[in-house]
């Protein structure tokens, strides 16, 4: 299974988001190109723990979140089109600096190669395993590319 800690998925996942141009539309999903990058900076940052965030899960998750965590990351199957992103990692803004956000997306994909944040508690799945860690971030990644033709 792919991961976001092996270095050539990491390495073709940047080639992939090196290759996103501003007049892409997504082949579903409401966000625009800009607003798919934001959303995949603020989103890693989260993981990796770069920003000052607060991590907690939400009691339908802890109802609901281990299952649904199987169920998402049993096999190579790649995310379903239009799952819900929670309200934190909606991004409102519609335009941006392409390039930049791209850079900054890159940046955080190579931080994996050191992940370290023991505070990381997923907001609907909670605790998780490195390697569920790992799993999920490389199949969310890869759900946005491929929104976007990539």
């Amino acid at each position: 299974m792919k991961t976001i800690f092996d270095k050539n998925t990491r390495d073709q996942l940047v080639e992939r988001i090196e290759q996103i141009r501003k007049e892409q539309k997504a082949e579903w999903g409401k966000m625009n190109v800009v607003q798919m990058l934001r959303h995949n900076t603020y989103w890693n940052g989260w993981i990796l723990g770069t920003q000052d965030h607060t991590y907690k899960q939400a009691f339908i998750g802890k109802l609901f979140g281990k299952m649904a965590l199987k169920r998402m990351i049993k096999d190579d199957k790649p995310f379903d089109r239009n799952i819900p992103t929670s309200d934190q990692f909606k991004v409102h803004a519609i335009d941006g600096d392409l390039e930049s956000e791209k850079l900054k997306w890159i940046d955080l994909i190579y931080k994996y190669e050191n992940y370290n944040n023991p505070r990381f508690i997923h907001d609907f799945f909670g605790k998780m395993t490195k390697e569920q860690i790992g799993i999920l971030v490389y199949k969310h990644t890869d759900h946005h590319l491929r929104q976007f033709g990539l």
